[in-house]
């Protein structure tokens, strides 16, 4: 078996698999995991939060604790939406952008991802159980990380157990009688303090405190000893969950204030993707039209190669996953202008051997190795720029820089697979036994 035909069994499966990646409208779910297109806020609409650390005017704030921060808002955003759709990026030393597309509920995603999630567990003795169901909602006063100064002699201070630091897993869940809750698995340690406490302190009561207002008031009826237990509290599914985020994903290292928010409607995002289709498909059957008037039958078989082209690429889209906002389709349809010109160099120079009298088999070669440098030299040049776009965007926050830097690199990696294997493949596919003499009107020479 040749290297024509072992490139050929290689290229019409992978295409074929691509093509049924890329083009389904609907997600497609393989095992635990949900392939589907994820668009941007500017696509289908949503919310974008400024967020800036809430610390008195020149008081700094260390780089860590802001990188800290921004991973716990990205895991925040990301379990808000059940989807990696979320783009959240730092800017600057004090501030974090947050883009959440699809989402239409801007107070809570911002309750959501603002609150420190400082969990704590607070022994409120033995009361009653009406005084217990008068503590929901309100605000405690407790000893933890310390006492406040300059507290009236008169306040109740309780004491704190154990906080949401020892907490191993979170999860929602219903009970028997169907109403949510949040189930909690404690580490080694906090277990130890949770048996302890449990063990001595049966028929007591147990607030269970976030961000110092007490959600519930369970009573210890026994030891709990396995390091297991729940936060029940007439939750809906929706509050549930966003207590099970807050607390999965930690308190974070530094109090974050909302320094600006703002709606795309779904109506705008709609109408920029439908606009961004339209000129994608003019652009790219104005391409494809072209290559098959000029070059004739090669241009068709570049333009069967362009379709491979952008199968793969999309579906590579997809699978990573990658958010495609309009810049980022800009870089797409950019890199297909990138695909042409890798096919518009080999057929020149293949036109140049067919006139000086090559054989066709060889032209296709000798024509694909003089065109070689120039395309290895342009997409490296192009590669280059899109990493260093990249990097920009990553750094000063700019996710409209390194969404277009994403999806043009993409696409150029793409191309030169493209270029390298599949158009040579196909032009020694159809035309190794072809006579030039008899067809030349077919090569445009």
């Amino acid at each position: 078996m040749n290297r024509k035909t072992r490139n050929l069994i290689f290229i019409i499966p992978l295409t074929l698999l691509a093509m049924a990646i890329a083009i389904p409208t609907q997600p497609i779910t393989l095992g635990k995991r949900t392939i589907t297109t994820h668009l941007g806020l500017d696509l289908v609409g949503g919310v974008q939060v400024l967020l800036e650390a809430d610390l008195p005017e020149g008081a700094e704030v260390s780089s860590e604790a802001m990188d800290t921060a921004r991973t716990i808002i990205e895991s925040r955003a990301n379990g808000l939406l059940g989807v990696g759709e979320a783009v959240v990026q730092r800017v600057g030393d004090r501030r974090i952008a947050v883009e959440l597309p699809g989402e239409t509920d801007p107070a809570a995603a911002i309750a959501v991802l603002g609150e420190t999630g400082q969990l704590e567990f607070v022994d409120m003795g033995k009361i009653s159980s009406g005084e217990a169901l008068a503590f929901r909602g309100q605000k405690l006063v407790t000893d933890y990380p310390a006492v406040p100064k300059d507290l009236p002699a008169d306040t109740p201070v309780y004491h704190t157990v154990m906080t949401g630091g020892s907490l191993k897993n979170v999860i929602v869940q219903q009970d028997q009688l169907n109403q949510f809750q949040v189930a909690f698995e404690l580490d080694e340690e906090g277990a130890k303090i949770f048996r302890e406490y449990t063990t001595d302190n049966v028929g007591s009561y147990l607030a269970i405190v976030l961000d110092k207002e007490v959600i519930s008031v369970p009573v210890v009826q026994s030891p709990i000893t396995g390091g297991r237990g729940s936060i029940s509290g007439n939750f809906t599914a929706e509050t549930a969950n966003e207590l099970a985020i807050q607390l999965r994903y930690g308190a974070l290292p530094v109090s974050l204030k909302v320094i600006e928010s703002r709606t795309v409607g779904p109506s705008l995002g709609e109408d920029s993707l439908r606009q961004s289709l339209i000129a994608g498909i003019i652009g790219f059957g104005l391409v494809v039209l072209f290559m098959a008037l000029y070059y004739r039958l090669p241009g068709l078989l570049a333009d069967a190669a362009l379709v491979t082209y952008a199968a793969i690429t999309f579906a590579l889209f997809k699978l990573i996953p990658v958010t495609l906002t309009l810049p980022g389709i800009a870089g797409f349809v950019l890199s297909i202008g990138v695909a042409v010109d890798a096919n518009i160099l080999i057929f020149e120079r293949m036109r140049e051997e067919l006139r000086a009298g090559r054989r066709l088999i060889h032209a296709i070669d000798i024509g694909w190795d003089r065109a070689w440098p120039s395309i290895r030299d342009s997409n490296a040049a192009t590669l280059i720029t899109s990493a260093i776009l990249f990097w920009f965007g990553n750094t000063y926050g700019a996710s409209v820089v390194k969404g277009f830097a994403v999806t043009l690199a993409l696409g150029v990696g793409v191309s030169l697979f493209t270029a390298i294997v599949v158009t040579r493949s196909y032009l020694h596919l159809v035309l190794d036994k072809i006579r030039l003499a008899d067809h030349r009107r077919w090569f445009g020479v």
